[in-house]
């Protein structure tokens, strides 16, 4: 099992990732499109080519092959707004969010799965990504939806763990001279 894999390479020092790993993914109460969809989009979202490796044979496995696109889809859309829209709020020219965005994001309208699972994804995205906007924006939308609180912190907590995963593990392959 690549889950079981990855948790092997946690170094000593970063026990508690190793856990939590095993803790978000294993005992998550999300369904499973709905987790597997968080773990896919969060492992590329990492930009960590050792998590997303072992995590998306797993996930491919636990996905239709919709579910599989859509939430390949909503960490690549995310990847844009998450820098657009980060952007636009952190800038001190109000301005700018007056001005029409001009990007097409067709895929969030028909993102091929049930929306509240692409917002869900687009969410844990947006977490790792630090666009506070986009987190405030997806998280009403799942809200008004009837998504509950702890459904929403399930999905911040695997896209946490996983980006800590990842950034260990490719820190020890940089310190390894790998």
């Amino acid at each position: 099992m690549a889950l079981d894999e990855l948790k092997s390479a946690i170094p000593d020092f970063a026990k508690d990732l190793k856990l939590n790993l095993g803790s978000v993914i294993g005992n998550s109460e999300l369904p499973q499109q709905q987790l597997w969809g968080t773990v896919l989009a969060c492992a590329i979202a990492s930009r960590s080519p050792k998590v997303l490796r072992e995590l998306e044979p797993e996930a491919k496995a636990n996905l239709s092959a919709e579910a599989y696109t859509a939430a390949k889809s909503a960490a690549a859309i995310m990847a844009m707004n998450n820098v657009f829209y980060r952007t636009r709020h952190l800038l001190s020219d109000p301005e700018y969010g007056n001005l029409r965005a001009g990007l097409r994001m067709n895929v969030i309208g028909k993102p091929g799965v049930e929306k509240v699972d692409f917002e869900l994804w687009s969410l844990a995205v947006s977490a790792i990504n630090g666009c506070g906007q986009c987190l405030d924006s997806h998280e009403q939308v799942l809200r008004k939806a009837g998504v509950d609180r702890e459904t929403v912190q399930e999905a911040v907590k695997i896209a946490s763990v996983i980006q800590a995963v990842g950034v260990t593990l490719d820190s020890e392959d940089v310190l390894a001279g790998l």
